[in-house]
């Protein structure tokens, strides 16, 4: 459960920062959340036309984030063996990118191998 005052901070942090602490949440917490309604998980587009699958590093943060053409969508968890291991290969496989942490404004797009290395270092912490 995030507290008010950290929601508050994060959701109105830099891009970078908040991909930051995406990073260190879902190794901490050891599950990532999306969007998901009766059809499957939310996606969107970047400025190209590439799908876009989109992930938040709490409950709350991809409730937020549950609006427009997404109002109908509910946070849905991953557990984070199962994002490494099946969803970012899977993505990977089917030239679909990520949008990381978005916050109604903008999202930290990237390769997935990127996303893969970042996770893997900051598992040696652990």
């Amino acid at each position: 459960m995030i507290n008010t005052k950290e929601f508050e901070a994060l959701i109105k942090t830099e891009s970078k920062k908040r991909y930051e602490y995406f990073i260190k949440r879902i190794v901490d917490f050891e599950e990532v959340w999306s969007l998901a309604d009766t059809e499957g998980f939310a996606l969107t587009k970047d400025d190209n036309g590439r799908l876009l699958a989109p992930f938040w590093p709490a409950q709350e943060y991809a409730e937020y984030c549950a609006i427009g053409e997404w109002k109908e969508y509910k946070p849905e968890k991953i557990e984070f063996d199962e994002f490494m291991s099946e969803w970012l290969p899977g993505l990977k496989n089917d030239n679909i990118g990520i949008s990381i942490f978005f916050n109604n404004i903008d999202s930290i797009t990237l390769p997935i191998n990127k996303l893969i290395e970042d996770l893997n270092l900051e598992l040696e912490d652990y």
